[in-house]
């Protein structure tokens, strides 16, 4: 996991829209919300980390989901709640973080 360097222009609003995104619960509903706002849709720092925080909701949505009924489930799903709050405390840090396979797949669509 490497970080980008912080861009000059970053805001501190930048930040926080970035780091809400990654919040348990209602984290998803604040990336989409970012995403259908045009100022904060314009913001690449805030794209990205929108993007990439739904990303990792589906999958841990998944993931729990599918194995819900076991106890590696239950962990796991906590391990990445977890690590969600990990990366958007370093969003509000103003560090662009690359999650392994997400942020390449993300990139390669195009999305971010």
């Amino acid at each position: 996991m490497s970080q980008a360097p912080v861009s000059p222009d970053l805001t501190s609003d930048d930040k926080l829209w970035a780091m809400l995104a990654y919040m348990p619960l209602f984290g998803w509903i604040v990336a989409i919300v970012a995403l259908l706002m045009d100022d904060k849709k314009s913001r690449p720092f805030i794209k990205f980390h929108s993007i990439q925080a739904l990303v990792l909701a589906v999958i841990n949505g998944i993931v729990s989901s599918v194995l819900s009924f076991v106890i590696i489930g239950i962990c796991t799903g906590i391990a990445l709640v977890i690590y969600m709050v990990y990366l958007g405390y370093k969003a509000y840090q103003g560090e662009t973080v690359v999650v392994p396979f997400v942020t390449d797949f993300i990139r390669n669509q195009g999305w971010a």
